[in-house]
């Protein structure tokens, strides 16, 4: 009985440590406003940059006003909106449409035509190597503090040999790629819940949250006629979907929860 006693009250110590990330810093201004929003205002304490993404600038610009915010690199190597891409930043011909895009998606999608993904491009890993290695000096370069990298859409999922880059890139550059001993929190609500539904669906599982280290990860954006522009097949609300992601991690109800169970709100660091 000892050892599980001991046990007990060594998981009794341990705090509960939150990560709260938003990704996708620099797709777009309303992109940029809600998740600087969702810091000042709110739970969240990371964010990410997509370096080749067209409204990088002004999240640089936003970034450097807030230094406690901590900044990592999403390395992309599609660009999913209908009226709205990004191309690489390199020549990387295996990597892009016909117009020099990014593919839209990372696998075949049935809301695709098809040859629309980066899985039937079949791309050169000596591209890739090229576009990430730039995309991760620039943005060490913009934002000196980025601390971490992480992989838009998953990526690197149905290809073995760029998981195996990612981790020889991560070292090389010291940026670490999150996960290791972090719990996720799950599909908590729908891309169609409300906010009032999404924040009573998060206070219930905060309210039962173990000691341990969490992750809740999602996409912050103002509802503006800007964002209501960006979508793509199968994806329409996007600009009510990220809106209400501000709503929930500024949300008062969330905000007492957090700080009445004393919930360590922690970066990916």
């Amino acid at each position: 009985m000892l050892p599980v006693l001991l046990f007990a009250l060594a998981l009794a110590d341990e705090p509960i440590r939150l990560i709260v990330q938003g990704d996708d810093m620099g797709a777009a201004h309303a992109v940029n406003l809600g998740t600087l929003q969702a810091y000042r205002d709110g739970i969240m304490r990371t964010t990410n940059i997509i370096v080749p993404a067209p409204w990088l600038p002004e999240a640089v610009q936003l970034l450097a006003s807030e230094p406690g915010l901590e900044v990592g690199i999403h390395l992309a190597l599609t660009s999913e909106w209908t009226l709205i891409k990004w191309r690489p930043l390199t020549q990387a011909p295996s990597l892009t449409d016909a117009q020099g895009y990014f593919h839209p998606m990372v696998r075949p999608n049935p809301r695709f035509p098809a040859g629309q993904s980066l899985l039937e491009a079949k791309p050169k890993l000596a591209e890739v190597e090229r576009e990430l290695r730039a995309q991760i000096e620039l943005g060490k370069r913009l934002v000196p503090r980025v601390s971490y990298m992480t992989t838009h859409m998953g990526f690197a999922g149905p290809f073995p040999e760029m998981q195996a880059l990612l981790k020889k890139l991560s070292a090389e550059y010291g940026l670490p790629i999150p996960g290791e001993g972090v719990k996720r929190l799950g599909s908590l609500y729908t891309q169609t819940d409300s906010a009032e539904a999404r924040i009573a669906k998060v206070a219930a599982r905060l309210e039962t949250l173990e000691p341990g280290t969490w992750l809740m990860l999602d996409h912050a954006a103002q509802d503006t006629p800007e964002m209501r522009a960006v979508h793509h097949p199968g994806y329409e609300n996007v600009a009510q979907d990220r809106a209400a992601v501000v709503a929930l991690w500024t949300s008062d109800k969330i905000k007492e929860i957090v700080r009445r169970r004393k919930i360590q709100l922690v970066g990916n660091r």
